[in-house]
């Protein structure tokens, strides 16, 4: 299975048109289609359904898809951990994280990793935990910042820690639950759940922590900025990161709520695959991550 050829699958599956795909990839339209076609003989199966308005991917050709895109991932990180290590500190280097790492870690940590590797190109996604571990899996982020799974899997990735996270309860101001003194009094009121759905949410592990039934989700968001929205327009609760919550711009709108439970406490940890560890950028850059804790603990962080 040649390679040439499954680059020219990916093309004309992310482009949905053969002539935008042979465009792409530098090659004439009939080449782009012979190569196609080597696949599907390759494999008897059909990998392309074309229409009048382009091409999409069988079931078979989005298998195929899924690990063509991989293995060109695999192939890019091998060539750049293979430069790196001859001392040609040049490539990429893509970090998955939360927004209380986007707001206090990685800005410091991108402006002394930038000015010691400047050949070195950083992209930040700022997501959910949950997704930047579905990334991670996929090889699609080289690191991880979010707060530290409790089942993760012994082996599966390298870990370190970097900093505590204080997650409070908060309430829009105004709102005459903000005055309430246990998580009981909440137990009632309508809940903002991160995640896919409200049986991963912060708010249901706090109440389970302290043996209490999980209050009602009143609404799932997939963001901090969606969570702030709602919370501070409503009459909904939710937890935040305290440096968060007390934020000039959210102390414009929200109130940490003084139940007597306190906060949740989780820890902000930067997770890489096993085998990703080994390169260089990805090392230094934890490095550089460490060092920002750091500074912002003062010097209260251990290590894995």
């Amino acid at each position: 299975m040649k390679l040439t050829n499954l680059r020219a699958l990916v093309a004309a599956i992310e482009e949905g048109s053969l002539r935008a795909a042979a465009r792409r990839i530098g090659v004439s339209q009939p080449a782009l289609t012979k190569a196609i076609r080597e696949l599907e003989r390759e494999l008897s199966t059909t990998l392309l359904l074309r229409s009048t308005t382009g091409v999409l991917a069988s079931a078979q050709g989005m298998v195929l898809y899924e690990r063509a895109r991989a293995a060109e991932r695999e192939l890019a990180q091998a060539v750049e951990q293979i430069e790196q290590l001859g001392g040609r500190m040049t490539g990429t280097l893509t970090i998955g994280a939360v927004p209380l790492a986007v707001m206090l870690l990685v800005p410091e940590a991108l402006r002394t990793f930038g000015r010691e590797f400047p050949q070195i190109q950083l992209r930040i996604y700022e997501e959910l935990y949950i997704e930047q571990l579905t990334r991670l899996r996929k090889g699609e982020v080289d690191i991880a910042l979010g707060p530290l799974p409790e089942h993760l899997p012994p082996g599966e990735f390298a870990s370190e820690i970097l900093m505590p996270i204080d997650m409070v309860v908060v309430a829009r101001r105004g709102n005459p639950l903000a005055r309430s003194s246990s998580l009981a009094e909440l137990a009632d009121a309508p809940w903002v759940y991160t995640g896919a759905n409200a049986d991963s949410g912060y708010a249901k592990t706090l109440y389970e922590r302290h043996g209490l039934k999980p209050p009602p989700a009143g609404a799932l968001v997939n963001s901090t900025l969606g969570l702030l929205s709602i919370v501070a327009s409503g009459n909904c609760l939710g937890l935040l990161p305290r440096q968060i919550a007390t934020h000039p711009f959210a102390g414009q709108h929200l109130v940490i709520v003084p139940v007597r439970e306190g906060s949740l406490q989780l820890t902000l940890c930067a997770l890489a695959r096993t085998d990703a560890a080994l390169k260089p950028s990805v090392r230094h850059f934890l490095a550089h991550l460490h060092r920002a804790a750091h500074f912002l603990t003062g010097g209260s962080v251990t290590t894995l």
